[in-house]
């Protein structure tokens, strides 16, 4: 096992974590935003006003997005276990 595939893999390793982890903080952090600008200009500080929509639209982007999170990790696992198999 090179040092080059050892790089390859943990490069792939850190792209496949940026695509599966990227739509639910994307959505999180737009709600946070919207949430934020609205808590501003009424000036209301309420801990839950921003807690209950943020847990709203990421339990809808995990029902969205689940099927590609869950197929971007099968086909790096499957890339993996292909890897393992090729290398003797």
């Amino acid at each position: 096992m090179s040092q080059t595939l050892v790089l390859d893999i943990m490069r792939n390793g850190f792209l496949t974590i940026v695509k599966v982890s990227a739509p639910v903080l994307l959505i999180a952090l737009i709600v946070g935003l919207v949430i934020s600008i609205l808590q501003a200009t009424t000036q209301v500080q309420e801990q839950t006003l921003s807690f209950v929509p943020k847990l709203i639209a990421v339990m809808a982007a995990l029902i969205i997005f689940g099927s590609f999170m869950l197929n971007t990790l099968i086909n790096f696992t499957q890339n993996l276990f292909n890897m393992m198999s090729t290398l003797n």
